[in-house]
């Protein structure tokens, strides 16, 4: 009997089929061992031992595999043909060798897509495993590790309210970081542009102004409305005729097909996925035989996917549409490893695979591969030059016509900030013709800081800088939104306090490892070792010999220290001047002195006479937006910035309420109606049809949400809790009692997915067990303390939970007790 070992029982399912009688396959439901998660899982004085864990969710798994490899004559390796899945392979041929339940005959084979052909042609030509991925697996697990577990322990410490650091992490967390410190730099410049309207043969168009009284006008040349108005005048009075027309031909090429980094930027463009609901989906779709894998940085297609894509073409085009010979692609990616093929479908006749947003997913790449096979699109650009009979005004008409599709039939490439370019029709028009002017006006503008970063807009400028690999982009960016670092509005990042204070710790304490160009090194030195050009022990040593004395140095710093240093490096952003001279750290109450503080929750801004003077600021908001005391609403309501953030208070009868204002209620539109709302929350909605009991809306420490006799629902935004009507509610409560209801006591369906652990980099779940909830990354549990609600349980307090867990070592079997029975007496 053969036994073949696949990562995932859907990939064991689906390949099943395809193999003779004499095969048995199993899955390894991903890695079967790990790095516990405590000093000591590597070694660097041993050269960088590792000490590897079975993790204990794969006991039944492992037992299985143990139990058919020792009945097996031959192991077959099939896992993923990429570095996690040469790991992975390698992780299960160590265990079973250490069961001395290994084979004698051991094979690797990999396929690039779950198709018959694909299969069986790869069980024809096993190989070893190769060393030099393991290698470089190592080198990069170590090297995550170390960085983890070093740096997250001393911003617990030194930094209060952060939560972990990572290699790649921190330095995505920093480009979005610096992108919001331009944004808020950026100095709006106010200019006007002029423009007329006019129509020829039934067809309108529009113009701008590129010439006034013999001057160039350019974009910023009319910075006023007075300027603006006078050139509008001019305009309106003159007599417009054609002076020059131009026409020039352009071709459009296709686009190459997907790989990992692009098919997540344009599935977040088209289809507003993030980019972790885009590798699932598309896994799902590999595993299913429907795509090939998809963590691939490479851009070529087989030569048999190429006539199979022509073929498609020819059927549903005419033969215009199909180029002379086959399109071939490099990939200009920095770093890029072209080993796999682009993700692309395995039959380019299928127009349809899975349901939902995977079938949407499939159409994306199906057309995308088809596109890159065919004719270039032709366009012609048009130029039309108008003046006026005194020559004092000249406006510009530009105009795009799409002469031949070609690929844009199929497919048109997103974009994430569209420019000013006009592709408008034009109309025929003819040098000393003069359209008929139809309107003519001046608008104001103003000039826009950089956009935020969308999903899409960073994994291309991560992949840019050649930092990570395009495979670990979706686990990133979950773990910044998971950890609450960013957050996500209208589908651009925005850093939050906790993620501006993270980074500007480890710029000023550990610049060198968040440097843009030394974490790109580090990638092209990850790839060496993959390529057997670099030993992964030397690799990790020249690393270690100046981190861990950097590391030593910032831990023995005192806190204090530690804040004092940052209120310094921050302070432009915290204390920008201001406009009218005055000392931007001067305290609005006291007059004392202004400085960043270090408290239990966080950092925050405290006047030098603190606690006395009771003066205080969240760490985000900056000196100009702080206010220099309390707002009044009316009603006796006052708007106030507090250290935990801004918030309302109103006294009643000698009592002060209070109420946090919400982070998706923009404080500059909040009236007196919004804040009596929010001060009178909790909101009863009514008694419940079922059973009579109240049903309250409110906002609580994890956000809005209602409540029914101790059973919560969650609510999306604010606006929800003031809006949400009893039937609504009703269903929402019903939802989320059902959702519960399915799991069941000792279900092993998480009550919650959390995110990664730092060190682990196992995915933290909330669980419910035999004894009660727990937490859990895969490898150690950690019961919750009495009272926690489950659902409302973060990352953090789940990583804290697990390390102290770890920390203690197993945990002692449960011991039967019986009482004894008293003795008889004797007679």
């Amino acid at each position: 009997m053969k036994l073949v070992i696949v990562e995932s029982p859907a990939k064991a399912k689906t390949i099943e089929k395809y193999l003779g009688a004499g095969h048995k396959v199993l899955a390894s439901y991903g890695h079967v061992r790990d790095l516990p998660p405590k000093d000591g899982s590597v070694d660097p004085d041993k050269n960088f031992a590792m000490k590897w864990t079975a993790n204990r969710d794969k006991s039944k798994q492992l037992k299985a595999i143990s139990d058919a490899a020792a009945k097996a004559e031959t192991l077959i390796l099939a896992t993923d043909p990429d570095r996690e899945g040469e790991a992975i392979s390698w992780h299960v041929q160590e265990v079973l060798a250490k069961k001395k339940a290994l084979p004698e005959s051991v094979q690797r084979v990999t396929f690039n897509a779950i198709t018959k052909n694909a299969v069986t042609e790869a069980m024809e030509h096993p190989r070893e495993l190769d060393r030099d991925l393991i290698d470089a697996y190592l080198a990069r697990r170590a090297l995550d590790y170390l960085v983890g577990f070093t740096l997250s322990p001393i911003l617990w410490r030194k930094l209060p309210g952060a939560r972990s650091a990572g290699r790649v992490q921190s330095v995505a967390l920093r480009l979005i970081v610096d992108r919001e410190r331009e944004v808020e730099l950026f100095k709006p410049q106010e200019y006007w542009q002029v423009g007329a309207t006019f129509e020829q043969g039934g067809t309108p168009f529009k113009s701008r102004l590129v010439r006034f009284d013999g001057k160039k006008i350019d974009r910023m040349t009319l910075g006023a409305k007075g300027e603006a108005d006078a050139a509008k005048a001019a305009v309106e009075a003159g007599h417009f005729t054609v002076e020059s027309v131009e026409q020039k031909p352009l071709s459009k090429n296709p686009p190459p097909p997907f790989t990992t980094s692009t098919l997540q930027q344009e599935a977040s463009r088209k289809l507003g996925y993030s980019a972790s609901h885009t590798m699932s989906l598309a896994q799902r779709l590999y595993e299913a035989g429907a795509i090939t894998y998809m963590r691939t940085d490479g851009v070529q297609m087989a030569g048999e996917a190429l006539s199979a894509a022509r073929r498609a073409i020819a059927e549903r085009y005419d033969q215009g549409y199909l180029p002379e010979k086959p399109r071939q692609y490099k990939s200009k990616a920095k770093n890029a490893q072209e080993a796999h093929e682009a993700i692309r479908p395995t039959n380019f006749f299928a127009q349809r695979a899975g349901s939902g947003d995977e079938a949407r997913l499939y159409k994306l790449i199906l057309n995308r591969a088809l596109a890159s096979q065919m004719a270039a699109a032709r366009l012609e650009r048009t130029t039309i030059d108008l003046v006026d009979g005194a020559g004092r005004c000249a406006l510009r008409a530009t105009g795009q016509v799409v002469k031949f599709p070609g690929f844009i039939a199929l497919y048109e490439e997103g974009r994430d900030d569209k420019g000013d370019e006009e592709d408008g029709r034009m109309p025929d028009l003819a040098v000393g013709d003069a359209p008929a002017k139809t309107g003519v006006e001046a608008t104001q503008h103003f000039t826009q800081p950089p956009p935020r970063f969308s999903e899409a807009s960073l994994v291309k400028r991560l992949e840019e800088l050649g930092i990570g690999r395009p495979s670990t982009y979706a686990a990133t960016l979950q773990t910044l939104k998971d950890r609450d670092y960013v957050r996500l509005e209208k589908n651009r990042f925005i850093p939050e306090e906790s993620g501006r204070l993270v980074t500007a710790f480890l710029e000023r304490f550990f610049e060198r490892y968040v440097s843009y160009d030394y974490t790109a090194y580090l990638e092209e030195e990850l790839d060496d070792v993959s390529g057997g050009r670099l030993e992964w022990q030397k690799m990790l040593d020249e690393f270690w010999q100046d981190f861990e004395p950097k590391a030593g140095e910032v831990m023995e710093q005192k806190p204090s220290d530690i804040t004092a240093a940052l209120d310094d490096f921050l302070e432009p952003f915290l204390f920008p001047e201001k406009e009218d001279g005055s000392d931007p750290r001067e305290c609005p109450k006291d007059g004392g002195r202004l400085a960043l503080r270090g408290g239990k929750f966080g950092a925050f801004i405290a006047c030098a006479n603190y606690p006395e003077c009771e003066y205080t600021r969240p760490f985000g908001v900056r000196g100009a937006e702080a206010s220099d005391g309390p707002q009044e609403l009316g009603e006796g309501i006052e708007m106030k910035v507090g250290r935990f953030g801004p918030y309302l208070e109103q006294e009643v009868d000698g009592e002060k309420k209070r109420a946090s204002i919400p982070k998706d209620v923009d404080r500059s539109t909040l009236d007196l109606d919004m804040a009596k709302k929010l001060l009178s929350l909790p909101r009863t909605l009514g008694e419940h049809p079922e059973d009579g009991k109240p049903v309250v809306a409110s906002i609580g420490r994890y956000g809005p949400y209602l409540l029914h006799e101790g059973q919560y629902a969650r609510l999306k935004t604010t606006a929800d809790v003031f809006e949400t009507g009893m039937n609504q509610a009703v269903m929402l409560l019903a939802e989320a009692k059902a959702t519960k209801g399915q799991r069941g006591r000792g279900s092993r369906e998480p009550i919650a997915v959390l995110g990664k652990h730092p060190t682990s980099e196992g995915e933290v779940k909330v669980m419910d067990g035999r004894y009660g909830p727990y937490v859990t990354d895969g490898n150690v549990n950690a019961t919750l303390p009495k009272g926690t609600e489950p659902k409302g349980v973060t990352l953090e307090e789940a990583v804290k939970l697990i390390d102290e867990r770890a920390a203690k070592g197993p945990a002692k079997k449960r011991r039967k007790t019986t009482k004894k029975k008293p003795a008889k007496k004797k007679t």
